[in-house]
């Protein structure tokens, strides 16, 4: 039996990561690149990328994890926040460019997707997804089923405003979630500390003061690994509003499953723990009712793009056949 290969291609408000994936959710090849900034460099990268993979396997479809708002039916995408696409038909437009079927699905979605079938979201019966990386993307599974609410945005958790008139975000609104937890929160949190001049020993300190602009939420996860005091501050207040927003998710939908998906929810073992006990303690009715199980990823930043492809592959299968003559 000749197992089919598609290709899913996770496009974050950073970077873009492409990858082969066979039937069993397992990665054969991956390629990376940085997210352009207008939609035209956008999608010749996008060909390119598919391009690449194409040239050394066989693939059949393609499947395409974006961090934004979606159409009921997935054709369309009509909104997002960290990427410069509006009102356009991305998926029938690269399936015209590349000659392949292309699928369109919210990438938190995509990461649920994976999760479920996957990693660290089989067996739950509620489950929230939460892709943690630029920003705050959700998935949520209601009976194993993706939930996309009337009109196919649901559930966008990002931008829930918990600190009105907070940090600028850039859907144009204040103090959204995303804001205080997410690797660019990350950045902001350290670049406020510096700015308090607390932390004058600490080598992330040092390093911010001297050029800001270098700094990622990666290196900030690096240097509180290694005990920074700068960076351990800014993991401390992240797990807090992390712990913080959890117990508001679980006030209204009540999951018995979260999965910290993401780039940021790969390094879940930094925060984690305390983030729990936020949870715990800010949950509504806490002590009297059950509270849901908080895991780590187990596919790290490769869900979306494994989920993305595996929803390509579900698209392809129901795809009708060609009568005779038709």
């Amino acid at each position: 039996m000749v197992t089919t290969h598609t290709i899913g291609i996770d496009i974050g408000g950073t970077s873009i990561r492409a990858a082969v994936v066979d039937a069993r959710g397992e990665i054969l090849d991956k390629v990376r690149a940085q997210t352009p900034p207008t939609a035209p460099a956008l999608e010749k990268c996008l060909d390119r990328l598919v391009a690449e993979l194409r040239s050394r396997w066989p693939v059949e479809a393609v499947g395409l994890a974006v961090a934004g708002f979606l159409t009921p039916d997935r054709s369309m995408i009509r909104f997002s926040p960290h990427l410069p696409w509006r009102e356009v038909a991305v998926g029938a437009e690269m399936s015209a460019r590349i000659g392949l079927p292309v699928s369109l699905e919210h990438d938190a979605n995509a990461a649920a997707v994976a999760e479920r079938r996957f990693g660290a979201a089989g067996g739950g019966h509620n489950t929230l997804v939460l892709a943690i990386g630029t920003g705050i993307g959700a998935g949520l599974l209601l009976e194993g089923r993706l939930y996309r609410g009337s009109h196919g945005v649901a559930p966008e958790l990002g931008h829930l405003c918990v600190v009105p008139g907070g940090r600028v975000c850039s859907c144009g609104k204040f103090g959204c979630w995303e804001r205080y937890c997410s690797g660019t929160a990350l950045v902001d949190s350290v670049v406020e500390l510096v700015a308090d001049g607390a932390y004058r020993s600490s080598l992330l300190a040092r390093e911010t003061a001297e050029d800001p602009g270098s700094l990622t939420g990666r290196r900030v996860s690096a240097a509180a690994a290694d005990g920074d005091p700068v960076g351990v501050a800014a993991v401390a207040e992240f797990a807090r509003w992390l712990g913080q927003g959890l117990a508001m998710i679980g006030d209204i939908f009540d999951p018995d499953l979260i999965v910290l998906a993401g780039g940021v929810g790969a390094s879940s073992g930094l925060f984690l723990d305390e983030a729990r006990e936020h949870y715990g303690a800010m949950l509504t009715g806490s002590g009297h009712r059950r509270l849901a199980r908080i895991r780590g990823t187990q596919l790290g930043e490769a869900a979306g793009m494994i989920g993305a492809a595996d929803i390509a592959r579900s698209d392809l299968r129901r795809v009708p056949a060609p009568t005779a003559g038709g």
